[in-house]
This record gives structure tokens, C-alpha cells and sequence, in this order.
């Protein structure tokens, strides 16, 4: 790493308020703001599509089948329960599918509740905690961990994660700093990115960053991926469109299934006014409730005659949610009630409970859809609270600060 990179990051690590890791971009919601009794959703148009399944020759469904069938006949072969449950992980977070994490935690039974579980097994039971918002026991398994292995990086990692969505962000950065020496330089370069990025210092972040990615082709794929994430939503945020856009084609030639990066692609178009684009970008990808809704954003903005279909989905499967006691997609509701159903007050009382929810988290998205409820409904009063976050973390982002000057 050059020496002036090498020390901004330290220096960023050192001095940042916040970490804000890709994998960890999990959506915090609650479910107990409108009726559970609304009655199924039975479409009314043979071609909509309301699950789209797995093809049976998909190479990952094939030798995810051969796992299964190994694990079956030897259920206390660590290795491969081990190998099984992480490819479930990583469908779960890149399909943002909960039930891949419950087969990741089927395949570890036989340690999962064990006095003294392998060091693997406490790092997945580790995450799939976090997902769970179970902080504090994802915390203990993680401490754990780095008493047994103090160089253990994803422990480290993930530690970070888990207390910067607490906003813990001392603890966040102490956990952070480690990474230095143990990881590759875009790693951490990345992280310290992230910290600056929404504590005004988006374009320097932005410039570190880039001198980063440009410096190390070596990189993993989900490495580059992380990376040109952050830059991407960084040059959005400073409004710098072109860039964003290849930062963004980019990141999609290395995946195109990954949900965090369809999400924030799909968002930047729909303000582009640019929603042809999110319908070729996402297609019929109506699994996961947040592409349902860009999409559904997308078919308003055409006014599609599929828009009364996605609007009805997407009303089941909000209900569908709070009937579980899912608690992962009150901003997207919120969301969704503001501009699709035009219930401002609703709304606003969604992303009110939102942030009542989120108060060890902030996400730009939070604030903003909590500003848009508020000008809406015309109590603008009730955006104090984000107001002064806003104004606190000094976050840059131009389609905040259009929405922050009407409260002047």
C-alpha cells in the first residue's frame, strides 16, 4: 500500500464514527402497525409470477444436493456440515433469503448447542445471530473465537459489524483496526472508506478508495464487488452520475444476483427517472420483498399495466410478514405505504417506529425516507430526530439535501 494511502487509513480507522460493511447491510423492521387480517393474495392475471424456482441444472443447486445427500449419511462430519452450511450462508445473504440461514443452522445440530463448539461453528452461529439482531450472543461467540484466535480477520469483521449497527462506534473501531495487518489492502481501505464516507468526507473517501481498487487486480471477486459498491453509492451520494453508473456496471459484471447491489443500483436509477433500466435490471426478480418494491417503483414511474399486480404482492407479503412476526422489512413498507398506497401519516408513523427500531442503526435510506414521510404529511416537526443525526454524522448525500432545505 503507498504511504500516504496507508495512513489515511490508519488515520480514518482511528478518527471515524461509523462502519458500515457490505455484508452487514441488514434491514431492521417491525410489524405491528396496520391489520393482520387481510385475505390472500390470489392473483387475477395468469402470468404473474409469485416465486421463481431454482433450475433443477443450476451447478450451486447440484452440488448443494450432493452435500445434503453426503451430510446425510455421515451427520458428524464436521468438515462437510461445515462446507454445507457456509454455501447456505452465502445464498442467504446474496438472495437475502432467510430460510438459506435456517438450513445453514440445520446442517451445524449436532454442535450448535454444545458447551465448547468448534471455532467454525461459532463463527457462522456468530452470523447468523447478527441477522438475527441477537447482538449480544453474536458478541459472545465472538469473543470467543478471538480468545482462542486473535488473528482470526472474519471474527474481527464481523465484531465491527455487530457494533457499529449498535452504534458502538469506538468498540466498532477497535475491531476494525486489526484488519490492517490481516487482511488484503482493499479490505481495508474499504472499511475505512465506508467510515469516512458518511462522516463528511465522502470525496477523499471516494479518491482513497478508488487509488485502492486500481492498485490491487489481485482481489478477490467479492472483494472488487464490496469495493466498487461503496464507490458507486459514494459518487451517488456526491452526485456525480457518470461515475456512479460504472462503478455500477462494473459491480454487476462480477454478479448480477447479489441483492444489496441490485437494491442500490435499482435506487439510483429511479432517481434518474431512468425506470425501463430497473425493469431490465431486475426482470421478473420478485423473490425478495426489496427488488419487489424497486420494481414495483419502477412499474409507477411507466405506469405499467402490471403495477396493480406488484402493488397486491407486495400488500401480501407485508402482511405475510407481520402474520411470521418478520421483523426485517418495516422501511420497505414504509416505503411502499408513502408512495405506492399515498398514506403519508401512515407512513410517517412506519418510519417513526423505523427509527424508534433502528436507534443502534442509521442508514441513509432511513433518514430519508423518515424526511419524505414528514414534508408529506406536513408534520414536519416529527423530522427532529433525523434532522439532528443527519447534521451530527455530517452526511453527504445531494438527495438528502434537497429534502433537509425544505424544513428551513
Amino acid at each position: 500500500m503507498p504511504q500516504r494511502l496507508s495512513q489515511w487509513v490508519l488515520g480514518v480507522m482511528l478518527v471515524g464514527v461509523s462502519i458500515v460493511i457490505l455484508i452487514a447491510l441488514i434491514q431492521f423492521c417491525s410489524g405491528n402497525l396496520l391489520s393482520v387480517h387481510a385475505a390472500p393474495y390470489i392473483p387475477d392475471n395468469d402470468a404473474v409470477i409469485l416465486e421463481t424456482l431454482a433450475f433443477p441444472g443450476d451447478p450451486r443447486q447440484r452440488q448443494l444436493r450432493r452435500l445434503r445427500h453426503q451430510l446425510s449419511q455421515d451427520p458428524q462430519n464436521l468438515s462437510l456440515a461445515i462446507r454445507l452450511a457456509n454455501h447456505y450462508l452465502k445464498l442467504g445473504h446474496t438472495e437475502a433469503d432467510p430460510r438459506f440461514d435456517g438450513y445453514a443452522r440445520a446442517a451445524l445440530l449436532p454442535w450448535w448447542d454444545t458447551p465448547t463448539p468448534p471455532t467454525e461453528v461459532l463463527l457462522i452461529r456468530a452470523i447468523l445471530q447478527q441477522r438475527e439482531h441477537q447482538f449480544d450472543a453474536a458478541l459472545k461467540d465472538l469473543t470467543r473465537i478471538l480468545q482462542r484466535k486473535p488473528n482470526h480477520a472474519q471474527a474481527w469483521l464481523t465484531q465491527a459489524v455487530i457494533h457499529q449497527v449498535r452504534g458502538q462506534y469506538p468498540e466498532a473501531r477497535q475491531s476494525c483496526l486489526p484488519l490492517l495487518g490481516l487482511v488484503k489492502t482493499l479490505v481495508s481501505t474499504s472499511c475505512a472508506a465506508n467510515i469516512s464516507s458518511i462522516n463528511g468526507q465522502a470525496q477523499e473517501s471516494y479518491e482513497a478508495l478508488q487509488q485502492s481498487y486500481q492498485h490491487n487486480s489481485s482481489a478477490t471477486s467479492g472483494e472488487q464487488l464490496w469495493a466498487l459498491t461503496i464507490l458507486a453509492e459514494t459518487a451517488a451520494r456526491l452526485g456525480n452520475h457518470a461515475q456512479a453508473e460504472d462503478h455500477y456496471q462494473h459491480a454487476l459484471v462480477l454478479d448480477r444476483k447479489d441483492t444489496y447491489l441490485l437494491s442500490a443500483y435499482s435506487d439510483f436509477l429511479l432517481d434518474q427517472q431512468r425506470a425501463t433500466d430497473v425493469e431490465d435490471l431486475l426482470q421478473e426478480n420478485i423473490r425478495q420483498n426489496g427488488l419487489l418494491l424497486r420494481l414495483t417503483l419502477a412499474a409507477q414511474q411507466l405506469q405499467s399495466p402490471q403495477l396493480q399486480n406488484y402493488v397486491d404482492l407486495l400488500s401480501a407479503r407485508f402482511t405475510e410478514s407481520r402474520l411470521r412476526g418478520d421483523a426485517r422489512h418495516l422501511r420497505e413498507e414504509a416505503r411502499f405505504t408513502l408512495h405506492l398506497m399515498k398514506q403519508p401519516h401512515k407512513a410517517l408513523q412506519m418510519a417513526q417506529e423505523n427509527w424508534k427500531v433502528q436507534r443502534v442503526q442509521r442508514e441513509p435510506w432511513d433518514a430519508r425516507i423518515f424526511l419524505e414521510a414528514a414534508l408529506l404529511s406536513g408534520n414536519t416537526t416529527a423530522a427532529q430526530p433525523v434532522l439532528d443525526w443527519l447534521k451530527a454524522v455530517k452526511l453527504e448525500d445531494q438527495q438528502i439535501t434537497r429534502l433537509v432545505e425544505q424544513f428551513s
